[in-house]
């Protein structure tokens, strides 16, 4: 049965459904393999909840930034953005399960050989590490204290990874590298402030979290979403496919088995800013 990683839907419903139906005329029974954010900023997040919960088994989505930035939202930890479009889901009649349904989702996965989460890893992070340290967070907001667990998860310190880290602190860093990091200092210093594409603007000092010549996980390709201004990202090792599904860009997926492309156009569904 193929496999296919899916970038960044962020509630564009329609080209969600779009892509399916053309994933279907080449592999009818495919599992679908999203790299989070869901929801959020796109104009169907509900829509697109229902629909991949309802894929059950046939389909597994990592957790990304928006998703969880929904959960504290839903639980008062957060006020909603000018920019959200999540009122929906908080609003529906099955909002509690949908919410249940989203914080049981892996933080990460691995499977043929790929490595997969929304943003990124720590150079210090081997593949079995990262899937450990993702083990830990799922732990926590699945467990009874999840909501204690999300008021603590904000902030950017620590901004570098210690595996003596403890308590929130360590989850903290652990949520950071995976749900939001783009650069960082080639000692692994996360920095969280610029989104534009490597080599645009790239502050003094940092790199792509994925360019670090001594990442422990090159020995395996790792997937990753979360930043649209890359665009389609292929190398031997890396592989990223946030391509601006709600910029006007495209939403991809690519198969695992050969690194085929499915492609759908995207009318732009928010504004920048």
């Amino acid at each position: 049965m193929p496999t296919y990683a899916i970038g960044d839907i962020q509630g564009c419903n329609e080209q969600l459904t779009a892509l399916n139906d053309q994933i279907s005329v080449v592999s009818p029974n495919a599992r679908l393999l999203f790299l989070g954010d869901l929801v959020n900023r796109g104009p169907q997040s509900l829509a697109t909840l229902r629909m991949i919960r309802a894929m059950g088994d046939q389909a597994e989505s990592v957790l990304g930034n928006h998703d969880l930035h929904l959960l504290a939202i839903a639980k008062g930890i957060h006020k909603p953005n000018k920019s959200d479009t999540i009122h929906e889901i908080l609003n529906a009649p099955d909002c509690d399960e949908l919410l249940d349904w989203l914080r049981y989702r892996p933080m990460a996965m691995f499977e043929q050989n790929y490595l997969m989460m929304h943003a990124g890893v720590v150079p210090q992070w081997t593949a079995l590490q990262t899937m450990e340290l993702a083990h830990e967070v799922e732990t926590a907001l699945r467990g009874p204290d999840w909501v204690d667990f999300l008021r603590q998860m904000y902030g950017t310190e620590p901004a570098k990874w210690d595996d003596r880290l403890q308590g929130q602190d360590r989850l903290r860093c652990i949520v950071n590298a995976l749900t939001r990091m783009r650069f960082c200092e080639p000692d692994g210093t996360m920095e969280f402030s610029i989104k534009e594409a490597a080599g645009a603007v790239t502050p003094a000092g940092y790199m792509p979290w994925f360019a670090l010549p001594h990442r422990k996980t090159a020995d395996v390709t790792v997937v990753f979403g979360h930043w649209s201004t890359l665009g389609l990202i292929s190398q031997p090792n890396v592989i990223g496919l946030d391509t601006g599904c709600l910029w006007g860009g495209k939403l991809t997926a690519l198969c695992l088995e050969d690194r085929s492309l499915i492609q759908v156009a995207c009318p732009q569904s928010a504004q920048h800013g």
